[in-house]
């Protein structure tokens, strides 16, 4: 797990992606496109669980503007990691991105009432990854209204 600057007034982005190269090409993006937020990432649905466990309080510097969260994950699987995330008050309100290579409609609509906010099949190519990359930066980083004021 990358550890956020500190000194940074902005709240981290969280992937929960066990992928190498799916996190190479998402960390990637996001330098391509300049965003400044912090990323942290989980590399398996039990991290993401012990993750969501350790940082509850609105006022957690930690507490990510966001989530991107891959279904297809080791130990636990990302709709656990999503139910769980759901069942605490303060983790209701952080948007969740599913971002995975499941086409499937019980996966998306289970994604969806469980609690996501978007559900994005993963492009295999770096261009389109990074395009997805920079409509989520343009939507969820810099347009929406975040649930909790920057600490």
């Amino acid at each position: 797990m990358l550890v956020p600057n500190p000194h940074s007034p902005l709240r981290p982005i969280l992937i929960v992606e066990d992928n190498d190269m799916d996190l190479d090409f998402c960390l990637q993006a996001f330098q391509e496109h300049s965003v400044t937020n912090p990323i942290l990432t989980c590399r398996d649905g039990e991290e993401a669980i012990q993750f969501i466990d350790a940082h509850t309080s609105p006022n957690d510097p930690q507490l990510p503007l966001l989530v991107l969260l891959d279904l297809r994950l080791p130990k636990v699987d990302g709709v656990d990691v999503l139910r769980h995330a759901r069942q605490h008050p303060v983790w209701k309100q952080v948007p969740f991105i599913v971002l995975t290579t499941s086409h499937e409609n019980s996966d998306i609509d289970t994604a969806y009432q469980l609690g996501a906010n978007s559900y994005i099949v993963k492009p295999v190519d770096f261009g389109s990854f990074s395009a997805v990359v920079k409509n989520i930066q343009v939507y969820w980083v810099l347009t929406n209204q975040a649930p909790f004021a920057t600490p």
